[in-house]
């Protein structure tokens, strides 16, 4: 079974991209993917540090198992005065190509505004640092679509035909490039 690694780059409680994470995470497994959400704020990481780089850190031990086993990997972020989270950032300096190399990678954004754009063009940009494949489609949620995912639990989200199918095509892409891609060997 392929698997999904999603990373919830928030330290906020609540946040509206952890919840789209923790929904994202209920369709992949719909569609027969594994999905390992690891949620930032419930696993908050120590600041990284290149003198300590192979830290021993549970939580650093554990995002970057999470990472290697993955098949493909969904990173999702706040948009903050338009950047992603300084807690994704964070997480991502922790890992390497060792851990995306060839893999696909879908960017996720929660913006206050209308959307997040610039914190998904920087996520592509460290994701081709670290040798992903950016998947060719990404997806941000922003002002009214926010509400969906602001107060429901991941069972109990009732999207509007809007946001829902634009969630539903990019994601059945994004499954669709993991599977063509990352396909066991003959």
């Amino acid at each position: 079974m392929m698997k999904i690694a999603i990373i919830a780059g928030s330290n906020r409680k609540n946040a509206t991209s952890t919840h789209l994470s923790a929904y994202l995470a209920r369709l992949i497994e719909r569609n027969g993917f594994q999905a390992t959400l690891f949620d930032l704020h419930e696993k908050p990481l120590p600041f990284f540090s290149p003198d300590e780089y192979g830290t021993t850190h549970p939580e650093v031990v554990a995002l970057k198992q999470t990472v290697l086993d993955a098949d493909a990997v969904i990173l999702a972020t706040p948009e903050y005065h338009g950047s992603l989270s300084g807690a994704l950032k964070n997480a991502l300096d922790f890992l390497s190509q060792d851990h995306f190399g060839g893999k696909p990678v879908l960017s996720v954004s929660s913006a206050g505004g209308a959307v997040g754009v610039s914190s998904l063009q920087q996520l592509q940009a460290i994701v081709r640092n670290l040798h992903g494949i950016n998947a060719p489609e990404w997806l941000s949620i922003g002002g009214a679509q926010r509400r969906w995912f602001e107060t429901a639990t991941p069972d109990e989200y009732e999207v509007g035909h809007e946001i829902g199918d634009r969630i539903h095509r990019v994601l059945d892409h994004f499954l669709a490039l993991t599977a063509q891609i990352r396909k066991p060997k003959a």
